[in-house]
């Protein structure tokens, strides 16, 4: 009788060990599986889809507005600014810069009216009706072809300029457009300005 007794005790710790030992692996098993996470899956470095660029003011480029009226680089300021630059003559890349940039400010809904948008064009060629008229919006201006120095990655970027005038973003001139609104929809929530 003392045996089966004694058996009996041993095999009620031995459940209560495994239950025991259970609810501790339940206990931990978050944490370990967390830093299994965070230090063994791949995960994607940067949020942003453009290219975060060093900050510097956007060089004061002075043109003339395809209505006569002088443009300075310094009226830009106050908004977000997508600026996009290339001949008159606005081949594809051009065009599919041209309408990523209106699209991507589309997206913006209310938040729209934040954002403008303006094509730089460095040379006389005859800019066409139909493109304007596809673009209501967009302000062009004529400039010097040294003024596209000023870009720091290039003419064949998209670029973003924030409301204080300093070069924020550039992303290609075939962007990815949902990718491009969503980075310009997340500045525009965390900023105050502009």
């Amino acid at each position: 009788m003392a045996e089966a007794a004694t058996a009996h005790l041993s095999g009620t710790r031995a459940r209560t060990r495994r239950r025991l030992l259970l609810l501790a692996a339940i206990a931990v098993a978050p944490v370990i599986l967390s830093y299994a996470a965070y230090y063994l899956l791949p995960r994607d470095a940067r949020v942003n889809y453009g290219t975060l660029l060093p900050t510097q003011p956007f060089a004061d480029i002075g043109g003339v507005r395809l209505d006569g009226r002088r443009f300075a680089a310094a009226e830009l300021r106050g908004h977000w600014t997508l600026l996009s630059a290339s001949g008159g003559d606005c081949r594809r890349p051009c065009e599919d810069a041209l309408y990523a940039s209106r699209q991507a400010r589309t997206i913006q809904n209310a938040e729209r009216d934040r954002v403008q948008r303006v094509w730089l064009v460095p040379d006389d060629h005859p800019i066409s009706a139909r493109l304007l008229a596809e673009h209501p919006d967009l302000l062009v201006a004529r400039v010097s072809d040294g003024a596209l120095s000023a870009l720091p990655a290039g003419a064949d970027r998209i670029y973003l300029i924030d409301p204080l005038g300093n070069l924020v973003l550039a992303w290609p001139t075939q962007p990815d457009i949902k990718a491009m609104a969503k980075d310009l929809t997340r500045l525009l929530r965390a900023s105050q300005i502009g």
